[in-house]
């Protein structure tokens, strides 16, 4: 909840969006009027009936944040392409929403530890996919994720303690990365 009369940084998303670290964000994004909708358990179809159905209330960002498609796997058991097809559908709601609006679209973070996981080769497919709604006009993609890896591929627990979900340290490294792109794309 925003506690801004406006509010310029709009983050849309599932827990990994919600989840923020008060602290960083505190830090990070409260001086740039930040209200954050993310909601645990979101999968794209959630997130794209909420923007339909009247969430998007009568603010104007000027950059709305979205990382979304990650539960579409663990929760629907989507193919690459059906969870790409999701994250089309809520880019274009949001456009509809709020046509003004830059979007910062993030590339889905990897999960389960072991580099070799299955589902690693899963989030690269669909970051690829993904990738492609990026014009760099309205639409940005930027793909963070590798930044949660250790450099043989794996995750640690200290980024992400159940390797999926961010711990502070792992916040800390998303929001150093992000931040300046952030800050650059509200101007």
């Amino acid at each position: 909840v925003a506690q801004y009369d406006t509010v310029d940084l709009l983050f849309v998303g599932d827990s990994i969006t919600a989840g923020w670290d008060w602290n960083i964000w505190q830090q990070n994004f409260a001086p740039l009027k930040a209200a954050n909708f993310g909601i645990g358990g979101d999968h794209t179809a959630n997130l794209l009936w909420r923007l339909q159905h009247g969430a998007i209330g009568n603010i104007q960002p000027k950059l709305i944040v979205l990382l979304i498609g990650v539960n579409n796997f663990g929760h629907l058991n989507e193919s690459p392409e059906q969870v790409a097809a999701g994250v089309t559908k809520v880019v274009n709601q949001l456009q509809l929403a709020w046509p003004n609006s830059k979007i910062l679209l993030n590339a889905v973070f990897p999960f389960e530890q072991p580099a070799d996981s299955p589902k690693r080769k899963l989030v690269k497919q669909l970051n690829k996919l993904i990738a492609k709604l990026g014009d760099n006009k309205t639409v940005f993609f930027k793909d963070y994720s590798l930044l949660m890896l250790q450099k043989d591929g794996s995750i640690s627990p200290e980024i992400m303690a159940d390797f999926l979900h961010p711990t502070a340290k792992g916040y800390q490294v998303w929001a150093d990365a992000m931040t300046p792109d952030i800050v650059e794309l509200m101007k």
